[in-house]
């Protein structure tokens, strides 16, 4: 059983460095996708447009492989537009039943873009879907092969109404654009990921969506009983702090910790696992929070498969300056050239991390490392001033 987890883990680590490959700050993106398939619930990704959303979850479905759904849905979109036609043929003989082929109803992955804007209809009919894997319009009902859906949108909704159907993702990520430091890395693979596509050139592995069935399986059968103890804790201090978490969403954070513990080779969930708790909780202030109050936590936070997503949840601003000082200290230990264009170029991403030092860590919160960086920065942008 160990050695069939591990190899199957071992498979999506493959599909997930491939998918994470020019991509820019989207690792995490990427394996909440495959954390969510594996456990069988569902991803919200909130951000600006341009940010990357559907190409994450474009490279997960490529990489798995199977059935995938894309559809960017808008105020008049029609449910026949996602779920399929009404048959026409059928209706004539007083039986309504709709045309799944090639729709949602039939996927593997699914992908939905400006998934708030769906009419009262869609959003009935997904909730559903969503949670029973079951579609039902009709007479029609047949049974979801639906591994995990993505919601895509450029903010969270503010309509009560639309709270229940929001609450069916699980997992919320909060995307930013890419840094001013990055920029040349993100033209560069912008760059490749064109050239890539005018040569057709895709990635997928023929047992990987077996080895994620697989998993999915095993993390139904691990050992959870252990962690359930230190999970319970955390929602109490959560919910102590005024962070409220839905009895359904604490009830399927096992699911999120088993997937975590199969992901990482291992069938008994342990303190290393419990860092998804922070990505199911909705609003992105409150995940912040969620970091400080559950720091002693989730300090064990490890997955060999997953350590971005790990890393973030149980370090949040502190991995971000770490990352900012990893690439101050390799453009400060550069050796400068002698062409103007490269020093110019140099000193850019030189003045872009010095400004998101300031914008992300302000003086009374920035850690005195980071303090001593920028003093660095400081004086390097002075030192090589034209």
């Amino acid at each position: 059983m160990t050695i069939e987890v591990e190899a199957a883990a071992e498979r999506l680590r493959g599909v997930i460095e491939r998918a994470c490959t020019g991509l820019v700050q989207r690792e995490v993106a990427v394996q909440l996708v495959v954390l969510a398939a594996v456990a069988r619930e569902h991803v919200l990704l909130v951000g600006p447009p341009g940010t990357a959303k559907s190409e994450a979850v474009r490279r997960v479905a490529t990489g798995l492989g199977g059935r995938y759904f894309e559809y960017l849905v808008g105020r008049f979109t029609e449910p026949a537009e996602i779920f399929g036609p009404v048959d026409l043929q059928r209706l004539r003989e007083g039986v309504v039943e709709t045309r799944t082929s090639g729709m949602l109803p039939e996927a593997d992955i699914a992908f939905l873009d400006e998934v708030f804007l769906g009419s009262t209809a869609i959003l009935n009919t997904l909730l559903g879907l969503l949670n029973e894997r079951v579609f039902r319009r009709g007479h029609t009902t047949i049974a979801c092969p639906l591994r995990v859906c993505v919601g895509a949108s450029n903010g969270l909704p503010k309509e009560p109404q639309l709270a229940a159907f929001s609450d069916r993702f699980l997992l919320h990520l909060f995307l930013e654009p890419v840094g001013d430091p990055y920029l040349e890395t993100l033209l560069d693979a912008g760059w490749t990921l064109a050239s890539q596509a005018r040569g057709g050139e895709s990635t997928s592995d023929d047992d990987a969506l077996a080895s994620l069935d697989a998993l999915s399986e095993a993390a139904t059968r691990a050992e959870v009983a252990t962690i359930r103890p230190h999970l319970a804790e955390a929602v109490r201090v959560l919910r102590g702090a005024g962070i409220e978490l839905s009895d359904r969403r604490v009830v399927k954070l096992q699911r999120l910790v088993a997937a975590a513990a199969v992901l990482d080779g291992r069938t008994r969930a342990d303190g290393r696992d419990l860092w998804p708790v922070v990505f199911a909780i909705p609003e992105p202030a409150d995940q912040d929070r969620a970091r400080d109050l559950l720091r002693a936590t989730l300090e064990t936070s490890r997955n060999v498969t997953l350590g971005s997503a790990a890393e973030n949840a149980s370090l949040g601003p502190l991995a971000r300056a770490q990352r900012l000082e990893r690439t101050a200290e390799e453009l400060l230990g550069m050796e400068l050239s002698d062409d103007p264009t490269a020093r110019r170029r140099w000193r850019l991403r030189l003045e872009g991390v010095a400004r998101e030092l300031d914008a992300g860590f302000p003086p009374e919160d920035r850690p005195e490392s980071l303090t001593a960086v920028r003093a660095r920065l400081v004086a390097k942008l002075e030192e090589t001033a034209p």
